[in-house]
């Protein structure tokens, strides 16, 4: 059994994918050469993989047992990988993970990806003992190895993300997802444009956000508190079981004290928490109807994937190398009742 979980607090579904999230690419040379004149990218062979996988895995479990709380590096991980693709447009190709552009300002600046310079500090270690990948590969492939480390499938990926010297390229601020924006209609819009803008649909909309099942919120970084659920290092579909069984109620207090946080909802025990935007999620008609249908989700291996996914979506997040002429497409799959 894995690691984690064997670890995992109570309360965790047997691991049946709410959504499986894959950084999916077709097939591709082990080792990968792409290099430009104002760029680096990763020059990474077969063996060398499976030992930063390893070293990932590792420092993963190192962090979980040094805390000791049931917290761990898995969920912010997931959300490194996420915000460095999720800036994506597919209009013009703008931002996405190509560059590791998150290391500089502006968007290591935005409050979008607050607390994320903690995961990306992390990976320097594992950086500087495999100085051939590139850091943009590095924050992708974390979030790979935290999902397989929390029980999740075994995830194809592929190298060839490049390093930018700076963050003169990086897309406006305002394309990764807010939480809230004050009203049910207002957030469910905000969630469809910044999702349509990388030519997802409201399958994946609810896919996506199951990841929810992994991490918490914190105080210090998003202003938000607490876990979806109890077993937050379990790669799961306790995230849509919780949010459609309990009853989520407006956050007033917190360890006895009036909460002066931002508004979200938690369930009977004050334990748990919901975002507005994942109680809008089952309010909308149609993003709630495929949520209802998620706690009855299976788990899809990489190689089950429906084909309307595997195709559609080998090219989202896509860049260009300048040598070999080929699109290295970063991928977010999420399946849904396939």
């Amino acid at each position: 059994m894995n690691a984690f979980l064997s670890r995992a607090s109570h309360g965790a579904a047997p691991v049946a994918a709410a959504a499986t999230i894959v950084l999916f690419s077709a097939n591709f040379p082990s080792t990968v050469y792409a290099k430009s004149s104002t760029t680096n990218s990763s020059t990474i062979d077969a063996a060398e993989t499976k030992a930063v996988k390893a070293s990932i895995a590792e420092l993963i479990q190192t962090d979980m047992d040094k805390r000791g709380d049931g917290t761990s590096l898995i969920g912010t991980y997931v959300r490194l990988a996420w915000h460095s693709a999720g800036t994506y447009s597919k209009v013009d190709s703008s931002g996405g993970s190509n560059g590791g552009r998150m290391r500089f300002s502006p968007e290591a600046n935005w409050g979008a990806n607050a607390g994320l310079d903690v995961a990306r500090k992390s990976l320097e270690p594992i950086k500087e003992l495999y100085p051939n990948i590139t850091n943009a590969d590095l924050y992708t492939l974390a979030g790979v190895v935290a999902i397989e480390e929390a029980g999740g499938p075994t995830i194809p990926f592929r190298f060839g993300r490049e390093d930018f010297e700076h963050g003169d390229t990086s897309p406006p601020d305002g394309r990764l997802p807010d939480a809230d924006k004050g009203s049910k209609v207002k957030t469910i819009a905000h969630i469809r444009d910044v999702f349509y803008r990388m030519g997802l649909d409201d399958r994946d909309i609810v896919a996506l956000l199951g990841a929810h099942a992994l991490g918490r919120c914190h105080t210090d970084a998003s202003g938000y508190w607490g876990p979806w659920t109890f077993a937050e290092n379990t790669f799961s579909n306790e995230y849509f079981r919780l949010l459609l069984e309990e009853r989520w109620s407006p956050k007033l207090t917190h360890n006895g004290k009036v909460w002066d946080g931002p508004d979200q909802y938690e369930d009977a025990t004050g334990k748990l928490m919901m975002l507005p935007s994942d109680i809008a999620l089952i309010q909308d008609p149609s993003l709630g109807k495929l949520s209802n249908s998620m706690p009855r989700t299976k788990m899809h291996s990489s190689k089950t994937l429906p084909k309307h996914f595997r195709n559609y979506w080998n090219w989202v997040f896509p860049f260009q190398s300048p040598n070999l002429g080929i699109n290295f497409g970063s991928t977010y799959t999420y399946v849904v009742n396939g």
